[in-house]
């Protein structure tokens, strides 16, 4: 070109295009990334990035917190509330010196806020008195009430911003307390009818597979490794619960030729059990239809043809009792029995002898037992003895004869009976009652009873030989010749296992204590020899000679003297008062809370806490009358006796009021909330700092005056009848929720429910919650966990079980100010 200027080449212009686009492009990622950097770290303060705009120091700080996901900006309230607070927060945790981390706790705990439920009035009148229940409409049937919901959910996310502090600490607890578990495991194997039955869990799977091998019948002591047979999958539960959030197996009979298995299958925690039946030879289901709303117990029929099973009602009452015939459709089902007193229960079961069927009815004092022949299921059931008020009773049988375990006022630690088959009525003491010995139960074999009792709050086992002849004599039967199988240690739990063949020598029994592992154990009844069948491993390392037990004694306030066990780690404790402790309580029901071995305590006892139950009236740890003193118009012993315990441990330097936690779970929960009013009221208050209520009854008022509740007739006859105005009064002045002492601390506590629990109604932990925040000085910890897929036993899977295990601890050992304590195991 003639104007002498260089040209531009085209690629140079590609090539500044190019720079040019990278340069708008890098610049559009920072600005993305300031914007998303901004956008980020505000949704985590909840919209309160803006009070912190104009200070560079106090942003990095923000910066630098939620690069280390710390809980301090966790749970906010909005922009406007407590602002002044959250800059106070800010600038502590800007200097470098960030000063107390207890202080930034304080701070960080009073910026949340909890959930505030609607009141709406209304109000309970009985016996001229009128309650105002301003959280009564928590109840709701469906479960669908979009306020009820939200105000659970929004109780779940308070918690846990409260606890996000303990996250790391909950994630290493889990650790833990999944690591001592050997999940790919096997049963203890059990021999019935030429086949050895066993359950295994595998590696990483939340549930059992059902499992045989055939063997011979006197294979009885081969191991599962030994038996060369194929192994036969019955029911492999991992794989069928996928696509569950809840999955539970109620009941897994096998009918006795081994063709077919019975079992129930629970989706929602609500504890209604459809029925299915597999032929295990082609592995599919054979009903037409599968029947549901059952309560988990079936019984075959000799013929293999014919199953029997158990109905609920509406309020989950197990009140009748049908027959099924396999191939037919459950429309065409007959209905043999109904219970139409509605505090009965029905239950129903195959003798261990396959020669009767057992339709068992009771209340909370009240039992009787009809029976057919079982290879004649069209036979109409027969009553055994006539139902007597205050009179309960089972029944096993020997050839043509029962043996029946019998309870009344005046023999309240049960004797033993034999009775001809043909005239029940006509029946003779075997062994009679023993006001210091107390039958819990027998297991009768072909030539053997072993009897269970409990003298002085310890089990016993005592085998008896029956000979081979047809019938007991109880003229001539030897009640001194029982054998008893001895046991060591000051406090432990025994009781009866699976047992196999009728014609078995050989008895099960598992025994465990807080220093030993869950053992199972086969006695020879002839030879006296034991046999350990499985021990529950503890991997990790378990050394028991570091743990000490010790059974001691709290004098109650009426003189009584009440059992406490208890179990720690002898190098970690000082015994000073200065230990943390666990007191754990249940007191209802006749129910023995004994001492056991749980793996997962470890994660307690390795970190210097003591464990202990409080054996406290209304339990049966004690006996019959140890129970009767813990109920209806004495069930204020449960709740004096639980804290002449703590007292006692306290004046004894196991542990002080700022060190001692307590928990308990269902009518535990009630001694709980009972107690901890009782605490607050009394003048050598208070007796403990943390509380855990586990799907607690706490409303007791309002639930026994409501008959439309699942469980409140039967209950009747443990707690009384508020329409009845002693009792009315009695209960009123120890319901955890009409007790509540307005403007008092209460201790730091957890409140656990279950949104499908069919015992205890969510309702009930979510209402003193609520009461709580509403009446008691905002001065502690009051939580509420509501598992909203799961019923009265949280969740069916045994590793997410563990989460809860986990919780559980951090709460404890955040409120002991122990969240970087660190674990010691034993070995």
């Amino acid at each position: 070109m003639a104007t002498g200027e260089e040209t531009e080449h085209p690629k140079g212009k590609t090539t500044q295009r190019a720079v040019l686009g990278g340069a708008l492009a890098a610049a559009g990622v920072c600005i993305f990334k300031v914007f998303w950097d901004h956008w980020h770290l505000n949704r985590i303060m909840n919209g309160n990035l803006k009070l912190f705009n104009g200070s560079k120091m106090h942003l990095s700080t923000i910066r630098a917190l939620a690069k280390a996901k710390s809980p301090l900006l966790r749970g906010w309230p909005s922009p406007g509330v407590k602002d002044g607070l959250k800059r106070s927060l800010i600038t502590m945790a800007s200097k470098e010196d960030s000063g107390s981390a207890d202080e930034m706790e304080k701070m960080r705990l009073e910026l949340l806020t909890p959930p505030v439920a609607k009141e709406i009035q209304h109000e309970i009148e009985e016996q001229g008195d009128v309650r105002q229940d301003p959280f009564y409409y928590f109840r709701d049937d469906d479960r669908k009430n979009p306020m009820v919901l939200d105000y659970l959910k929004a109780e779940n996310e308070y918690t846990k911003s409260v606890l996000a502090d303990t996250e790391e600490l909950q994630k290493r607890l889990y650790k833990e307390i999944r690591g001592r578990i050997q999940e790919a495991d096997v049963s203890a194997p059990l021999v019935l009818g030429g086949y050895m039955y066993y359950t295994r869990t595998e590696e990483g799977e939340q549930y059992a597979v059902h499992c045989r091998k055939k063997c011979a019948p006197g294979d009885t002591m081969v191991s599962i490794e030994e038996n060369p047979a194929p192994e036969e999958i019955l029911l492999d539960e991992n794989k069928e619960s996928r696509g569950f959030e809840f999955y539970m197996v109620g009941g897994f009979d096998v009918s006795p030729n081994g063709e077919r298995v019975a079992f129930g299958l629970d989706t929602t925690g609500n504890e209604k059990f459809t029925l299915y039946v597999r032929d295990l030879k082609t592995g599919k289901n054979i009903l037409t239809e599968p029947i549901p709303d059952t309560d988990g117990s079936f019984a075959w029929s000799t013929d293999n043809a014919t199953i029997f099973y158990t109905k609920k009602d509406h309020l989950d009452r197990p009140y009748q009792v049908w027959k099924h015939k396999i191939g037919t459709k459950p429309s065409e089902d007959e209905m043999v029995y109904h219970e139409k007193d509605d505090a009965f229960y029905l239950g129903i079961g195959l003798s261990r002898s396959e020669k009767y069927i057992y339709i068992h009815a009771g209340s909370a004092i009240t039992s009787d037992v009809r029976f057919i022949k079982a290879d004649r299921p069209e036979d109409v059931f027969r009553e055994i003895l006539p139902r007597q008020s205050d009179v309960e009773y089972s029944v096993d049988d020997r050839g043509d004869q029962f043996i029946i375990t019998r309870r009344d006022v005046k023999k309240f630690n049960s004797e033993i009976l034999v009775a001809p088959v043909e005239n029940p009525e006509a029946y003779q003491v075997l062994i009679p009652h023993d006001d210091k010995v107390k039958i819990e139960n027998i297991e009768v074999s072909a030539e053997y009873m072993a009897v269970f009792q409990r003298s002085g709050g310890l089990q016993q086992s005592i085998v008896y030989s029956l000979g081979k002849q047809a019938a007991i004599n109880p003229k001539s039967f030897d009640r001194k010749a029982g054998k008893a199988i001895e046991f060591d240690e000051p406090t432990y739990e025994l009781h009866d296992g699976a047992q196999g063949d009728f014609d078995s020598p050989w008895l099960r029994y598992v025994y465990t204590s807080f220093t030993t592992p869950t053992t199972i154990v086969d006695y020879h009844m002839t030879r006296g020899e034991k046999k350990v069948r499985k021990v529950a491993p503890v991997l990790g390392g378990f050394d028991s000679s570091l743990y000490k037990s010790e059974r001691v004694h709290a004098t109650a306030p009426d003189g009584v003297q009440v059992p406490i066990s208890l179990v720690y780690r002898k190098d970690l404790v000082k015994l000073d008062g200065s230990d943390p402790m666990l007191l754990d309580a249940y007191g209802s029901y006749e129910i023995c809370n004994d001492a056991d071995f749980r793996s997962s305590r470890l994660s307690l006892l390795d970190r210097g806490f003591i464990f202990g139950i409080a054996h406290v009236r209304g339990g049966g740890e004690m006996g019959r009358t140890w129970y009767l003193d813990g109920k209806f118009l004495k069930k204020r012993n449960t709740f004096t006796d639980f804290l002449a315990c703590a007292e006692y441990l306290a004046e004894n330097k196991y542990t002080s009021p700022e060190k001692l936690c307590i928990q308990g779970r269902s009518a535990g929960g009630l001694t709980m909330g009972a107690s901890i009013n009782e605490s607050i009221k009394s003048s050598k208050g208070p007796h403990f700092s943390t509380a855990i209520a586990g799907v607690p009854f706490v409303d007791v008022l309002t639930t026994m005056l409501d008959e439309t509740i699942p469980l409140t007739t039967i209950e009747f006859e443990e707690w009384g009848n508020p329409k009845d105005k002693e009792y009315y009064q009695y209960m009123k002045s120890y319901s955890p929720m009409d007790n509540i002492v307005e403007g008092k601390k209460y201790p730091n506590m957890l409140v656990t429910g279950g949104l499908h629990d069919p015992r205890v109604g969510y309702w009930e932990p979510a209402k003193l919650v609520a009461n709580l925040r509403r009446k008691a000085s905002n001065q502690s910890l009051i939580l509420l966990k509501m598992d909203m897929g799961a019923g009265h036993f949280s969740k069916s899977g045994r590793f997410d079980r563990l989460v809860e295990t986990a919780t559980e601890f951090a709460f404890l050992l955040k409120c002991q100010d122990m969240l970087h304590t660190p674990l010691k195991p034993s070995a």
